[in-house]
């Protein structure tokens, strides 16, 4: 799509991309001062209220689908090609704008709305080793193989917890069990849906 792809020119687009990036200081980076007065202000200074008001709800609901579709850049093409043939939609120099603002920001977004989404703590880093076992109380159990699990556990970004297991073959049989039970119940609910 050529519309796309093309570059608007630089005085135009500023104001929309500042725009943008308004929007998502607001929304994805929690920056409270940043009000649609504001915006207004700075950006769209001679725009009468209502027509920037709607300008801000268009830009913002675009946003937000891209966010939380997290697209690529071929599902952001046809999404904004959709957009532009719509009636009231976007002209294709805004869809351009918002390609670029797309492609500088849906990192940082995507790790917003995944720390927005996170209540407890989120595994880090796992690592795993099977050793013998060299000591123990009882004769048998020498020799034995042992199943090392170390998870690094984060907390709300707040540092790190180190969590060590030991699990002898059994138990490690029966939480292999456990959790191919829980795939497959996520399975059935996500084909059910």
């Amino acid at each position: 799509m050529a519309a796309i792809a093309e570059h608007p020119p630089p005085e135009a687009s500023k104001p929309l991309l500042g725009l943008l990036n308004g929007i998502a200081q607001a929304t994805y980076y929690g920056n409270a001062e940043i009000t649609e007065k504001l915006l207004r202000d700075q950006l769209y200074p001679e725009t009468a209220a209502q027509e920037f008001a709607a300008l801000l709800a268009k830009m913002t609901g675009i946003v937000k689908s891209i966010a939380s579709a997290d697209m690529d850049s071929n599902q952001l093409e046809t999404f904004l090609t959709a957009q532009t043939k719509k009636p009231g939609g976007i002209t294709s120099d805004q869809a351009a704008v918002i390609a670029k603002f797309w492609k500088n920001h849906r990192m940082k977004i995507r790790e917003s709305l995944i720390n927005q989404s996170t209540w407890e703590n989120s595994l880090k880093n796992i690592s795993w080793r099977v050793d013998l076992k060299s000591q123990s109380r009882h004769i048998n159990q020498l020799n034995s193989p042992v199943a090392i699990v170390e998870m690094e556990l984060e907390k709300n970004g707040q540092g790190s917890e180190f969590l060590t297991v030991e699990f002898d073959e059994m138990k490690l049989n029966h939480m292999l069990k456990k959790l191919s039970e829980i795939e497959e119940s996520i399975t059935s609910l996500t084909q059910s849906s």
